[in-house]
């Protein structure tokens, strides 16, 4: 296998190339012979991340998935795993903008697998495609139709994912080319920003760096939170195995609220601090969830949770406390 791997330098990314590298070392199974990773600026990602430096599997090429002209087009990768375009990457970015870079960066990142002959194609997607989660749907299979209200503009990033995801079907049955859909959920692990839109990540700040951990909401939403180690695993999983036309959830089935989650963190990292819940709750509220149901990756992939909520969390804080 030779991997082109397009977001490799974000949370996904990293976390892909962290959990290759600890393989590699242990001289693992079935890895890629080469692994060539897309970056704006591959110097100014090696300078705060050596250990990433003159690793034999590992090379960074120079572009961006905007300017097609940009990617290695003289060169033949079997696999391609598009992971740019991720929910922490949109600062700065008009709504027009945000929806530009995932559609036509994906289509320009299919003309290029199609191009290098490659053979199969994972698009990591989002769990935002369904839309709101109706309080009857515990979990959401793969099977529900649901989506973002086309006419609400922060449905942008959930309804460019969808068009995203209808490309890769476009592409498979013009050229053939395998295409596999990863929607993804909410995730923790050592490289998930701490000042960003994640609620357990400001949870992790504020428990090693602040006098309270604060829930900015009335804490009732209902998430699960999957290890980026655990993250890796399953979108290689998906890359080489996952069926051709198909998409499959990827995240935990360990449920929490938002206010469950500041205390575990709380007791996890810093015993004893305050939590301070901001808004009450009223009793005819719809309660927020977003909940994938895992079972088909579970029965068709064997993949599991292999690292529990309050270890994920433990790992993550003490990463984190390392870098202060």
């Amino acid at each position: 296998m030779k991997l082109f791997v397009t977001g490799g330098t974000g949370f996904f990314g990293k976390a892909l190339l962290r959990y290759l590298r600890v393989r590699y070392e242990q001289q693992s199974d079935d890895l890629p012979e080469l692994v060539v990773v897309l970056s704006r600026v591959p110097d100014k990602f090696l300078a705060r991340h050596p250990e990433f430096a003159n690793q034999d599997w590992l090379r960074f090429h120079c572009g961006d998935i905007s300017v097609a002209s940009s990617l290695p087009r003289n060169e033949h990768f079997t696999h391609v795993l598009h992971a740019a375009a991720d929910s922490t990457d949109a600062s700065g970015m008009t709504p027009l903008q945000r929806y530009d870079q995932i559609v036509m960066g994906t289509r320009n990142v299919l003309e290029f697998a199609v191009a290098v002959g490659a053979s199969r194609f994972l698009l990591t997607s989002s769990g935002g495609v369904y839309g709101s989660q109706p309080p009857e749907v515990l979990a959401i299979p793969e099977t529900y139709l649901g989506m973002p209200d086309p006419l609400n503009l922060n449905s942008v990033y959930g309804i460019a994912k969808r068009q995203a995801e209808h490309l890769c079907t476009l592409y498979r049955h013009q050229y053939g080319l395998a295409t596999v859909i990863a929607r993804c959920f909410a995730f923790v692990g050592p490289d998930l920003p701490l000042n960003a839109h994640f609620a357990i990540g400001n949870f992790i700040r504020d428990a090693l760096q602040k006098d309270v951990v604060t829930v900015g909401g009335d804490g009732t939403p209902l998430r699960t939170y999957l290890f980026q180690d655990d993250l890796a695993e399953w979108l290689l999983t998906l890359l080489s195995e996952g069926k051709s036309g198909e998409a499959y959830n990827v995240g935990s089935d360990e449920l929490v609220s938002i206010a469950e989650l500041a205390f575990l963190v709380r007791d996890i990292l810093s015993p004893g601090k305050e939590v301070r819940i901001l808004r009450s709750s009223s009793a005819d509220q719809v309660r927020n969830r977003y909940v994938p149901d895992i079972r088909k990756a579970r029965a068709e992939l064997n993949l599991m949770v292999n690292v529990a909520l309050d270890e994920a969390i433990l790992r993550t804080g003490q990463a984190s406390a390392r870098l202060l």
